[in-house]
């Protein structure tokens, strides 16, 4: 039985919270609600007392003066302390602000509503008066303590503020796999400032074998370094941290000074802590792997972000600048039921349901409950994606959780997994089935098939929830938009391997038709709104020039000057980038190509507006001279040809643009030279011949291989360095633990994982010699191939 489970460890956190959650309404902020969505966790507030669950940034505005300080203040030391007198300032703020407008009646209103004193309230005081009532308390203190942090009692008109941290705000995937929320404040805090080692703000930098200077380093580092604290303070371990990569060694000095405060003579399972910078692997996440759970995550959409609370806020405007907030997208996928299990009985039960229950809700303003009926049932007719589910870790299958099976397998097996669990669901509804299964691959009108027989009934929906939200979010990924797309990407991606297994030129050839061919696709893509299937665009095409960089950094590493390519073979590259912007100029919204959006797209209206006059006024093939156009004879500077202006323009736009995809090259340069980690086991069943496996396998082989691993910093701690420099000199020093002596092991990727690295982990864990190790394997956030290009090319980048 599994001793270590991020799921259960999650819950049982809210569930030490329960006297504080009974008879109470709760209000999530984004990061919390995409957490408690993967968690599964509404069901069990309620069973805990809540009255209601509700997000913070959907809040009234009565209620928006209680958390307008919540994100982003530059809290200090005694961020709790601080924390608590600003939610007071801003109330009381708010109050003064209402003396003064009439506009605030509702104020108004709940102020006087709450004078009783037989509510508990006490009366209004000063904040000067009161702020003494805080419990000021150091950072060791704060570390020490993960309940009751600080707290204000009768500051403000009928108010009382309490502070406590919560700890685990976390997207658990399968009991063993988790990351953090994409809008949490860990994964929205950059990791690195730009300088020269710097790719983007949401990745680590590239490692040069020393530690990061503190102005080089973002919040995202000690943020991280505290989530590890609480994570393993909640599951009772003692780690022995591990590190490789620049930023992660920062990482583990903060967690190993952090610990150091309280691992003394306390007796806990010990467990290895491995931290690795993605920077050291950026070829995994970028490339199109066979993992069904890879391609669910790029295919289907996500939820939109919500709107920050800093544009709520009044008085926190205040406040300085902070420096800048990743917006990742959010983890919380939508799946379209509504293809899949609407029909014309379900959609009238549901409006039937509906009405009711608007019915029988108030019996006051009838006819506006009525008309919004009305526009809620055509919203309903007119959309089929209105029913939306989601993926929950705990949603399973007789005690099996269906996400963690899923990440252990590939596309084809993911796929006859869910049809296997559709069919015994439907052996157990006692559902018959018209159509004939047959044994094998799932198709797709299979799975269609299976998951509409067990959505028929209400009944057998609502209990079979789990598997057919996921059986819909695989038919989603599995349609030919999706797949085709997916596949073209992954073959391409092999075709790329083979060529960085040849020569530079044959990659660099291959590179280039790549581009040329996105520059057709994108003047295709002027007359139609969508592209076809299986065809890239520059986009994408660019995507693909950063994992044929990689690859030739790896095999080509002294090929060019500065580069793994020559002049010559980077110039013809070049030369396609140009040309297939000039076709393209809607890629001008990627980051080094910005202020130039204006000018590409007139360009482009220019040179289409010429050839259509060409082509509306073709030339004769025979050309009649008038002996009056003789006289004009050397009048050229009476009267400026408009062309030659044209020509000086485009000529300064292609220069301009130039200079920007030089400056491209640099920084595809800097991802050919990154630091490879060599000696590392390879894989002992490799399969796929035209693919190598990613880092984490790699490490993770050779950790329990016991090999050394060039790199790897062990983070002693405290009383670990006495024992080494005081007692080593007399022969007591304590020997260097080793990961592969530990029970538990938990692997955090700062930057993030992806689908094909959790699968990719647990088979070098079952082709070991220890697969009795308990392993948990985190990330800053779960990555897709679009996330990446996002990180390289978009907002974030340094490019």
């Amino acid at each position: 039985m599994a001793t270590v489970d991020v799921i259960k460890c999650c819950l049982d956190s809210i569930r030490q919270i329960s006297d504080d959650i009974k008879d109470a309404i709760v209000y999530l902020d984004a990061g919390s609600t995409e957490s408690f969505q993967f968690l599964g966790a509404f069901p069990l507030f309620l069973e805990l007392g809540a009255l209601a669950v509700c997000s913070l940034e959907n809040m009234s505005s009565l209620d928006k003066v209680a958390h307008s300080a919540y994100p982003d203040s530059p809290l200090g030391p005694d961020a709790f302390y601080e924390y608590g007198s600003l939610l007071t300032q801003d109330y009381e703020e708010l109050v003064k602000k209402n003396e003064t407008d009439p506009n605030l009646s509702g104020i108004s209103e709940f102020n006087e509503s709450t004078v009783s004193e037989e509510e508990g309230w006490s009366e209004l005081t000063s904040i000067e008066d009161d702020v003494s009532g805080f419990d000021s308390i150091s950072t060791a203190k704060a570390l020490q303590k993960d309940d009751f942090i600080g707290r204000s009692r009768d500051v403000g008109q009928k108010l009382m503020v309490s502070v406590h941290h919560f700890p685990l705000i976390m997207c658990t995937l399968s009991p063993r796999v988790f990351v953090l929320p994409s809008e949490g404040s860990v994964a929205e805090a950059y990791l690195s400032s730009e300088h020269e080692n710097s790719l983007s703000s949401g990745l680590p930098p590239l490692s040069t074998g020393n530690l990061a200077y503190a102005e080089d380093v973002g919040p995202g580092v000690a943020l991280t370094a505290q989530f590890l604290y609480h994570l393993a303070l909640k599951m009772d371990l003692k780690l022995e941290i591990f590190s490789l990569g620049d930023l992660s060694k920062n990482v583990g000095k903060l967690l190993t000074d952090m610990s150091s405060l309280y691992d003394v003579g306390r007796r806990k399972k010990s467990a290895g802590l491995l931290l690795i910078d993605r920077t050291l692997d950026l070829l995994t996440p970028c490339c199109h792997g066979d993992s069904l759970v890879d391609r669910i995550f790029s295919s289907l959409p996500r939820r939109q972000r919500t709107t920050s609370l800093n544009q709520m806020r009044g008085s926190q405007s205040q406040l300085k600048t902070v420096p800048v907030k990743l917006e990742r997208p959010p983890l919380d996928v939508q799946i379209p039921l509504g293809k899949i299990i609407r029909d014309e009985n379900s959609t009238s039960r549901l409006l039937e349901s509906v009405e009711a229950f608007m019915h029988g809700w108030t019996t006051s303003d009838s006819d506006a409950q009525i008309v919004d009926l009305i526009k809620f049932s055509k919203k309903v007719n007119a959309e089929d994606e209105l029913l939306h589910g989601s993926l929950v870790s705990t949603d399973n299958f007789r005690g099996a959780p269906y996400l963690e099976a899923m990440l252990d397998r590939r596309t084809k097996d993911g796929a006859m997994l869910i049809k296997k669990w559709l069919q015994e669901s439907l052996r157990r509804e006692n559902v018959s089935l018209d159509v004939k299964i047959r044994p094998g691959f799932a198709s797709k009108s299979e799975l269609q098939s299976l998951v509409k027989a067990l959505a028929k009934r209400q009944s057998t929906l609502i209990k079979n929830k789990g598997i057919i939200q996921l059986a819909a979010a695989t038919l989603h990924a599995l349609d030919e938009l999706h797949s085709a797309s997916w596949d073209a990407f992954n073959s391409a991606e092999k075709i790329l391997h083979v060529n960085a297994g040849d020569t530079s030129q044959s990659l660099a050839a291959q590179i280039s038709d790549l581009i040329n061919k996105s520059a057709i696709v994108g003047s295709q893509m002027h007359y139609k709104t969508e592209k076809s299937q299986g065809l890239f665009t520059l986009q994408d095409a660019l995507l693909l020039t950063i994992i044929g960089y990689i690859l030739a950094g790896e095999n080509f590493p002294t090929s060019g000057s500065e580069g793994p390519f020559s002049w010559q073979e980077e110039h013809f590259m070049k030369e396609a980038i140009v040309d297939a912007i000039l076709e393209n100029p809607t890629i001008s919204k990627l980051k080094f190509l910005q202020g130039l959006s204006e000018e590409l797209e007139a360009n482009l209206n220019k040179t289409r507006s010429s050839e259509e006059k060409k082509e509306d006024h073709p030339q004769l093939d025979t050309v009649e001279f008038d002996d009056d156009q003789w006289g004009n004879w050397g009048d050229d500077e009476d009267e400026k040809d408009p062309s030659k202006d044209q020509v000086y323009d485009n000529m300064q736009l292609k220069l301009e643009l130039r200079d920007r995809v030089d400056n491209l090259f640099k920084f595809l340069h800097k991802l050919s030279r990154m630091k490879r980690i060599t000696s590392l086991s390879e894989s002992k069943h490799n399969d796929d011949p035209y693919s190598s496996k990613g880092l984490l396998y790699k490490l993770l082989m050779s950790v329990l291989d016991k090999c050394d691993i060039p790199g790897l910093e062990y983070h002693s701690s405290t009383v670990g360095r006495i024992f080494k420099s005081g007692f080593g000199r007399f022969g007591l020093g304590q020997a260097k633990p080793s990961l592969v002596e530990q029970n538990v092991i938990l692997i955090f990727v700062v930057g993030g994982i992806n689908g094909v690295e959790v699968r990719e982990v647990q088979e070098a864990l079952n082709e070991s010699s220890r697969p009795d190790i308990e392993l948990i394997l985190g990330g800053t956030t779960f990555l897709t191939p679009d996330d990446m290009r996002e990180l390289l090319f978009g907002d974030y980048s340094y490019a």
